[in-house]
């Protein structure tokens, strides 16, 4: 199994978004707001958000919106997503021309399907109030990472599980696991990038290890995650399994702030952004 080494930093750059992010969150005369929730096998793809270099999801999915709506202004997503990370649910909202729109709301998911890759598929659209934002009025997010552990691969499950052929103490993981769990700095489980987060503390409401034979399954839900974190845990889980560290070391990291104190990252392709929840009044329908 790879060695731990430390995480570079990422070579995307702050969107405009990040720049300015109160410019995103204005309403905008003359346009109808659209909340889509997107899946995608981020196998081939550079991750969700535009990179200076390689593909990404989001591109795919503003090219599309542009064939539809030539006057729409973009897309945002909820969450950007490394290379080669999948996703489920993701949610983003796009503005589009009231004096373009001439397609019923219940068609928009067919038509933007019908102008993308096969492996990018909108899983529904709806209108939304003009002051919802994707990514800043999000509650909580829920990402799962996907472990097979046994000696023979499944090839069913390629590009979607990270493949562990060493046994795994499961027992020792989950104790682990709870320390992760509550309000904690999680500096040690992210990659260092003070250029864009000077804030490391985040909840962890939930961080279990569910099993079903050969694969494992880690649920990682919080009200938000840093660059790496949740592919951190799953390598650090992975290995405290594998004996080369304790469960109550999990506690020392932490209290070190120091990402060299903590384990390996897992390979992107067993991650998947699961599932994303706002809060109540902003999940209402405007149509």
């Amino acid at each position: 199994m790879t060695t731990h080494i430390a995480d570079s930093i990422p070579e995307s750059l702050p969107s405009k978004e990040e720049i300015h992010p109160a410019t995103s969150r204005l309403p905008r005369p003359g346009y109808y707001r659209f909340k889509m929730v997107i899946a995608f096998d981020g196998s081939r793809y550079a991750g969700w958000q535009f990179q200076l270099s390689g593909l990404a999801v989001q591109q795919c999915v503003e090219e599309a919106l542009k064939k539809l709506f030539p006057g729409s202004l973009g897309v945002h997503g909820c969450s950007r997503t490394d290379a080669g990370v999948h996703a489920l649910a993701l949610v983003a909202h796009a503005d589009v021309p009231k004096k373009e729109f001439r397609i019923p709301t219940q068609k928009l998911t067919l038509a933007l399907n019908a102008h993308l890759p096969e492996d990018i598929r909108i899983q529904q659209v709806l209108r939304c109030p003009q002051d919802f934002h994707a990514q800043y009025h999000t509650t909580s997010k829920e990402y799962r990472y996907q472990v097979w552990n046994h000696a023979g691969m499944n090839p069913l499950l390629q590009n979607r599980v990270w493949h562990v052929p060493r046994k795994l103490d499961l027992e020792a993981m989950r104790r682990a696991a709870k320390f992760l769990e509550g309000r904690r700095d999680f500096r040690s489980f992210a990659c260092v990038h003070n250029e864009w987060i000077d804030n490391t503390v985040r909840t962890i409401h939930c961080c279990r290890i569910q099993r079903r034979g050969h694969h494992l399954t880690f649920v990682i839900r919080g009200d938000g995650f840093l660059y790496k974190m949740c592919r951190s845990i799953a390598g650090t889980l992975v290995q405290v399994g594998l004996g080369r560290f304790t469960p109550e070391a999990v506690q020392s990291m932490l209290q070190e702030k120091n990402r060299e104190s903590a384990g390996m990252s897992a390979p992107a392709h067993g991650l998947t952004l699961w599932k994303v929840w706002y809060g109540n009044e902003k999940t209402r329908r405007a149509d």
